[in-house]
């Protein structure tokens, strides 16, 4: 038997790559004549960067930055040789086969997980380590950059990026305001600069749909969960939009791009790098198929693993997890989803598009709200479903 397993994150609790390897473990005390390939997913949030550097062989350096409410942490970024990056991806970075490529991924400097609940609010977080990560991969003449921008604190339109990267913001007296965010957009008077001349070609990973502004913007769509004070978002959507406005203006672009598909990923960062850097949306598992060789990996198991910290709704709206299923599915492979919790709604979909008995999905929990305990015991518990199961 040939088992793949591809699990995401189980947030606050196991890493893609632990996640996997507790299930491999599990299956060889089970069947320890059975074959095991691991294939650890990221959406573009956590993960992401070491995931995909790892695959390529490439290597790690970190940095102290700027965190998302500009405490001083550590992050890393990726260099990778493109000559080790699988052909398909390089085709669809619609990059050359030589030099190095940055891999950066935003919620090492700017993610929701660096926060405490307390701590988070869009108003007063900025993607500035982000920005200063992108300026070290350039420092280090990457001959582009690969950003995954999933799992983002921030709601400030890549502002912090790009003021780490060479743009200014002034207020009425032309003094600079530094370290911009959401709560001093209001300020902003005028905005100056240019990004730097020597920044790399700039490839952004994200499967993100929304507009900028609207009912399905990044304001109404993942402000709420990113700490937004209840009530706030008349005020906030409409301080955004009256600054994304001065960021058309000041690169001469229109506004129409303010409501292109993926401009409110990551709080609005895909639109501001799209704006300034001319930064390219590229599908986020698209590229993870095609860096990992999923899809050959899927037609070569017997049985596929995958899960997360919750299955719903979204899992099947282009996360990879999800995305993983529907591959199995595709192939017509047997499919067992063993997520923390599992929304039964997503689950009676899944198992409609195959036939009976070809899809199976386990949650280890049913607590609407785990703990830490629960948390704690997540690998213990995920190891003992696959024993079930199998």
């Amino acid at each position: 038997m040939r088992v793949l397993l591809a699990f995401d994150k189980f947030k606050h609790a196991l890493d893609a790559p632990a996640a996997c390897a507790t299930a491999a473990a599990a299956i060889r005390e089970a069947f320890p004549h059975a074959r095991t390939d691991e294939a650890p997913l990221s959406d573009g949030g956590e993960g992401f960067c070491a995931i995909l550097t790892h695959a390529a062989r490439g290597k790690l350096h970190k940095h102290i930055v700027h965190g998302p409410r500009l405490k001083k942490i550590e992050a890393q970024w990726g260099e990778v040789d493109l000559a080790h990056v699988p052909p398909a991806a390089r085709d669809l970075l619609d990059l050359p086969d030589h030099g190095h490529l940055a891999i950066i991924e935003m919620a090492q400097a700017s993610g929701l997980g660096l926060l405490a609940p307390g701590e988070r609010n869009p108003w007063h977080t900025t993607s500035l380590g982000t920005g200063e990560l992108i300026g070290r991969a350039a420092d280090a003449h990457a001959r582009a950059i690969l950003l995954g921008i999933g799992g983002s604190a921030t709601n400030d339109l890549g502002l912090g990026a790009l003021e780490a990267v060479g743009l200014e913001f002034r207020d009425a007296n032309g003094e600079p305001i530094k370290h911009v965010t959401p709560e001093k957009f209001g300020s902003v008077a005028r905005i100056a600069g240019e990004p730097w001349p020597h920044l790399p070609d700039l490839r952004i990973a994200c499967d993100v749909r929304n507009p900028l502004l609207g009912p399905n913007g990044c304001t109404a769509t993942f402000a709420p969960q990113k700490g937004m004070p209840e009530g706030d978002f008349p005020r906030l959507e409409k301080t955004v939009g009256a600054m994304a406005k001065k960021l058309c203006a000041h690169f001469d672009q229109p506004k129409t791009l303010m409501m292109e598909p993926g401009a409110g990923a990551a709080g609005g960062t895909g639109f501001g790098l799209r704006l300034a850097c001319a930064a390219r949306l590229v599908p986020g598992f698209g590229l993870l198929n095609a860096w990992l060789n999923l899809e050959e990996l899927v037609q070569s198991a017997d049985l596929v693993l995958t899960g997360e910290g919750r299955f719903d709704g979204g899992s099947l709206s282009g996360k990879a997890a999800g995305a993983l299923a529907e591959l199995a599915i595709k192939h017509h492979k047997r499919l067992v989803v063993i997520a923390g919790q599992v929304d039964e709604s997503a689950a009676a979909s899944l198992r409609s598009r195959a036939p009976a008995g070809k899809v199976a999905l386990y949650a280890l929990s049913t607590e609407s709200k785990p703990d830490e305990a629960t948390h704690r015991a997540t690998a213990h518990r995920l190891a003992a479903k696959i024993k079930e199961v199998l």
